[in-house]
């Protein structure tokens, strides 16, 4: 169980679940209890335990019962003489807090009674505070103290937290279950603001990054306080650790760096939900269909769970007597009475690990045996056929523990109707015990299927069909109440009325935060299968990657190896010789195939000719005098394009070292071009990107120019930056308002259209599966973009512009504007390495198709030559 993972179970008896809920432990004092035994009084030594609803004795001979009085059933309280010693210390004080108590307990309204206890509680609060002895060095620094509580399965604790340039502290007003709780601030991994009781007071810390059990969830009773203390941290930590959102772990999971497990986890973090808080505890799917058969079989997709619909409308004949009482329902209509995850779900699965929290959420008692966990296929079976029965997962069924499979404690959980006794669950044919019961469901959880299915689950759960009209044409829709924001119950003045909605929020289940508002991308594996979508848009695009994914790739496999081992060492990138050969910036950089020969465009409207093996320029071209602003080489190896802010694009013939055709085509200076079988495509900032086909025998010997006009890409804004993805299938283009579009090359019809940076933008490029684009602007942010779904999935802010990049999906090598190198890493959003390079901003760069060869160009009018070291 998560919430117990890291804490062995007290032998104490005294447990705060034996409080009801909603109930404080405010204080204890040693205490003897005068009993009749035979025919003269005995004492019987323990601890006196004052709650807000109940008074405790707690003895210390394990032989004797622990007594709770509830307060509302108290005739009378008095001082017992003094001389009597029946306390072993003076209690005037707890005569007065034991009255005041029991006042509010005897009052009609529930709402009076809280705020009675309340306002106690809170003068408590204030007429203390954080021992300052408690630090752990006598160096340590204070910054702030405030109240709160600590949140634990069921229950909380009132008390002082104070937090330190070396630490987070807690001091629980009662002293339990310890005097103080220290967190090392430099052992935070992850801080997560949360919502807890639908207010947005909760702080959770974790000090270790794959355990989902935090190392303390504090509730604060103002916002101000909790987001002090968060800032505080996240400063204290932005050094070390760069915050992740669900953008930049769906990146991670898409590209195969975090399991489906853990990603789900991650999600679920992110979206409120903790192991602390039983109303929000962590959902996972069911994924499996198949607990009857011998054999667990994953090359067969019926063995799984239909992942596209939720729990409720899997079974159809079920389904549409839901949606015949949906129908006739008056606003606000639901489909389901009950949720898919809540504190009695969650324990149903725990019941024999947490017997403790089971028997404090009824009252005393389990439930009836036949209602109880007994078997994983009649559970199944239940949540498809029940007709309020709708639950999902929780973590434990994927991870590494099976206690709560089995009766380790030999709990009596009683007898079923056709007499037999609960004892362990019952497990699949499939499977020889628990431990291997849970060792293939975490190979189901991560298997083909799954991962190619899993992203229309998380869009039920976690994304665009949560709520809305998706949510209705995925028969998707829950009770309002379970929905954040769906009431605020602070607008209840009734006191009475808003404790008893939030107790039926909590209790019968909340629906994470909505952490996607667009179709989730799906996952990259080895074997894609396009999918079918809602729209032909997306059909499109998976259509084109299946396409692209098709394409004979031996050279690809080829090089995959070199690529891999160059980009892991890109760190270790190595100036080879630096030349100066222009009289302005350098704009563009192309290379012959055999990598003999350099040519460099220049904003001092050149073109030069650098050979590598003489290193020395060799030719120089001018066509205007207005700047040249990139260079590519065409396919035949012998004539380079050089685009220029005169408007045009010119060709320059290497065999004969001149000019060979000129394409006057724009209104407005030529800013990029790429180029793609016989097309070239040329961005303008006339807000145009043109299509151009080329005539390589140029038959029509009246036209002066030897590419004709095929197409005209029309943008709201100057396109500055243009890329096609290696199948030529697709074209990227980034505009001076910072918008990205994706076109399909084909058709010429737009698939996507993003506003992305709010500045120009200033580099754009697909990786090399075509999933992604990633895209540099002015804004000095990386924005990566799934190509699917239009989705940004990862930003990234640098301390200055990048002009231009290389990258390999994972990891970008950008030019930067001070002329330094820098290396990022998408997956985790750093900064790996800065490398000095120009004296001025980097302007251009060139990566070979081995990519252990750069070549880079900058503002200092330089070009640099860099090599991998090994």
């Amino acid at each position: 169980m998560a919430f117990l993972k890291t804490k062995e179970r007290s032998k104490e008896r005294f447990s705060l679940l034996l409080l009801d809920l909603e109930e404080y432990y405010f204080e204890q004092h040693t205490a003897l209890q005068l009993g009749a035994s035979s025919t003269k009084d005995r004492k019987v030594r323990g601890s006196f335990k004052v709650c807000s609803k109940s008074l405790i004795f707690d003895p210390e001979d394990f032989a004797e019962p622990i007594l709770k009085i509830p307060l509302r059933e108290c005739k009378k309280i008095e001082v017992v003489d003094q001389n009597e010693n029946r306390f072993e210390t003076k209690p005037p004080t707890i005569s007065i807090l034991c009255r005041q108590l029991h006042r509010a307990s005897c009052l009609d309204k529930l709402g009076d009674q809280t705020a009675m206890i309340e306002a106690n509680l809170q003068s408590r609060l204030a007429r203390s505070s954080f021992d300052k002895h408690s630090f752990q060095s006598v160096s340590e620094g204070p910054h702030m103290e405030c109240t709160a509580e600590m949140v634990l399965p069921l229950v909380s604790n009132p008390g002082h937290v104070c937090i330190t340039d070396e630490g987070l502290y807690f001091q629980p007003l009662n002293g339990y279950p310890e005097q103080v709780i220290q967190i090392k601030l430099h052992e935070v991994l992850r801080i997560y603001k949360r919502r807890h009781g639908l207010r947005p007071l909760g702080l959770e810390v974790f000090c270790t990054e794959n355990d989902s059990c935090s190392d303390i969830y504090l509730k604060f009773y103002n916002t101000a306080d909790r987001d002090e203390v968060y800032y505080y941290i996240a400063t204290f930590l932005e050094n070390h650790l760069m915050e992740h959102t669900a953008e930049s772990y769906m990146l991670q999971w898409q590209r195969g760096h975090l399991s489906n497990y853990q990603y789900l986890l991650h999600l679920n973090n992110l979206a409120d939900r903790s192991c602390n808080d039983l109303s929000q505890y962590p959902i996972l799917p069911w994924v499996l269909a198949d607990y009857t058969s011998p054999h667990l079989d994953l090359t067969n997709s019926a063995t799984f769970r239909d992942l596209t619909k939720p729990i409720g409308a899997l079974n159809k004949e079920r389904l549409e007597r839901l949606l015949a009482r949906y129908r006739g329902m008056p606003e606000p209509s639901f489909m389901y009475g009950s949720h898919y995850s809540s504190p009695g779900y969650v324990l149903f699965y725990l019941v024999r690990v947490a017997p403790e929290h089971m028997l404090s959420l009824q009252n005393g008692r389990y439930d009836h045996a036949d209602r109880m966990f007994n078997s994983i296929h009649e559970t199944w079976k239940n949540c498809l056929e029940g007709a309020t029965d709708f639950k999902e997962l929780i973590p434990e069924f994927y991870g590494d523990d099976p206690s709560f499979l089995e009766n380790k404690f030999s709990i009596d959980l009683g007898r079923r109707q056709n007499g037999s006794s609960i004892n362990e669950v019952n497990l699949p044919p499939w499977s020889s015990d628990a431990n291997d019961f849970l060792q293939k469901h975490k190979i189901a959880l991560e298997s083909q299927y799954v991962s190619e299915n899993l992203h229309e689950w998380i869009d039920l759960v976690f994304g665009y069909k949560q709520r809305g009209c998706e949510a209705v044409a995925s028969h998707n829709v829950f009770h309002p109440l379970t929905y954040e924001g769906g009431i605020d119950c602070d607008s209840i003045d009734d006191p009475d009325q808003r404790i008893a909605m939030l107790t039926q929020i909590l209790e019968f289940g909340q629906t994470p935060t909505q952490l996607f508002t667009v179709p989730h991308p799906q996952r990259i594996t080895p074997r894609f299968h396009s999918m079918t979508q809602s729209s032909s848009t997306y059909s499109t695009l998976s259509d084109m990657s299946s396409a692209c994914s098709s394409e004979d790739t031996s050279f690809e496999d080829l090089t995959e190896e070199s690529r891999k081992l160059a980009w892991g060492n890109m760190e270790q990138l190595e100036v080879l010789s630096t030349h100066k050969i222009h009289k302005e910036a350098v704009t563009g950089i192309a290379v012959t195939r055999d990598g003999a020969s350099i040519f460099a465009t220049s904003q001092d409207s050149t073109i030069k000719m650098f050979s590598k093996e003489l290193k020395e320029f060799q030719r120089s071209m001018s066509f205007s005098n207005m700047a040249l602003s990139s260079c590519l080489m065409l396919p035949d190896d012998n004539t380079v394009a050089c685009s220029s802010w005169d408007n045009n694009v010119y060709f320059y013939s290497i065999p004969y070292g001149r000019r060979q055709d000129t394409l006057m085509g724009h209104d407005d200076a030529v800013s990029q071009m790429c180029w793609y079988g016989d097309q070239l495509y040329t961005a303008s900032w006339d807000s145009t990107v043109k299509v151009w086909l080329r005539d390589p025998d140029n038959q029509s010997r009246s036209k002066r120019c030897s590419l004709e006009l095929l197409y005209e890409f029309e943008h709201e804004s100057g396109v500055n930056a243009v890329a096609l993805n290696p199948a030529g299938t697709l074209l990227v283009t980034g505009c001076k308002g910072g918008t990205v579009c994706i076109w399909d090359a084909g058709s010429y019809g737009l698939l996507q259209q993003v506003q992305c940076h709010s500045g120009t933008i200033h580099h754009i490029s697909f990786s090399s599966d075509s999933r992604h684009v990633l895209s540099t602007g002015a804004d000095c942010c990386l924005k990566v973009i799934d190509v699917q779904t239009g989705t940004v999935m990862s930003s990234v802010r640098a301390e200055e512009e990048m002009r231009c990049f290389c990258w390999d999906g994972n990891t970008v090598l950008s030019g930067s504007q001070s002329g330094d190198l820098l290396l990022w890493d998408l997956l985790s959003n750093t900064l790996t390495k800065r490398i000095p390079a120009h004296s001025g901003a980097v302007t251009a760069m060139w990566m070979n198709e081995q990519c252990s060869s750069v070549i880079t160009g900058g503002e200092d009018r330089q070009i640099i030559f860099w090599k991998i070291a090994t």
